[in-house]
């Protein structure tokens, strides 16, 4: 699935080598020269990861990633070092400043998109192209289909992302400015009662096979998408 990747690195070749294989994979890319030009990327638009050079001009990227873990707007947002620096210690401290992963230059571009796939799925399993069951309800990422013990099932694209997050997320609940920032995007500046709408259009979607009762209201915070239908 097409995730926003932030590529941050100063040297011009690694970063266009990079971002070209990042292209290739179907990923939106952007890219940064150094932190400052980062952090503007960043609140223009939250991105699903960030590769983050650990050397820059001026500051550092352990700086950097020690500012998104301590922001609650960029707290999730997995991020991937790079650097020369390979010393057991260097690998210590870029994982205590957040890092969810740590890649040694030089890298192949295949061992980089393996480790990108490998923290998506950690962290943000609703990016992936994983295929996903819950209670009989099938939803494939790939092929943009969804059927329900064996019966095809129609649905929205808005829907079918929302219902992704929920099956990635399960047991978990979410308010709708949560929803808006994970389905939709932080970027994207639409009215809350909108999850709503989209979570009327969702149960009537998985009504045919009983599903639309995995679909929660949970009374004062949110919405919740629970494994097992509870019994009344």
């Amino acid at each position: 699935m097409s995730s926003t990747i932030l590529v941050v690195e100063d040297e011009p070749a690694i970063q266009e080598l990079i971002a070209v294989n990042l292209s290739f994979a179907g990923h939106k890319v952007l890219r940064a020269f150094d932190v400052d030009q980062a952090e503007t990327l960043i609140r223009a638009e939250l991105p699903d990861l960030i590769l983050l050079d650990w050397m820059l001009p001026g500051a550092s990227g352990i700086t950097l990633a020690r500012k998104l873990r301590s922001d609650e707007r960029t707290r999730t947002v997995p991020v991937i070092m790079l650097t020369a620096k390979g010393s057991e210690q260097d690998k210590v401290d870029g994982l205590e400043a957040g890092a969810d992963d740590y890649i040694t230059k030089p890298f192949s571009p295949k061992e980089l998109m393996a480790r990108i796939k490998a923290v998506l799925r950690r962290r943000a399993p609703q990016l992936t192209d994983d295929m996903i069951e819950v209670d009989g309800l099938k939803l494939d990422p790939i092929s943009h289909r969804l059927s329900g013990r064996g019966q095809p099932l129609a649905i929205g694209p808005t829907e079918f992302r929302l219902l992704h997050f929920f099956m990635t997320h399960l047991e978990r609940v979410f308010s709708r400015t949560q929803l808006l920032d994970q389905v939709w995007g932080d970027h994207v500046f639409v009215e809350e009662r909108t999850v709503d709408v989209h979570i009327r259009r969702l149960r009537k979607a998985l009504e045919p096979t009983g599903h639309d009762l995995h679909v929660e209201t949970v009374r004062g915070s949110g919405y919740r998408f629970t494994s097992q239908i509870p019994k009344i």
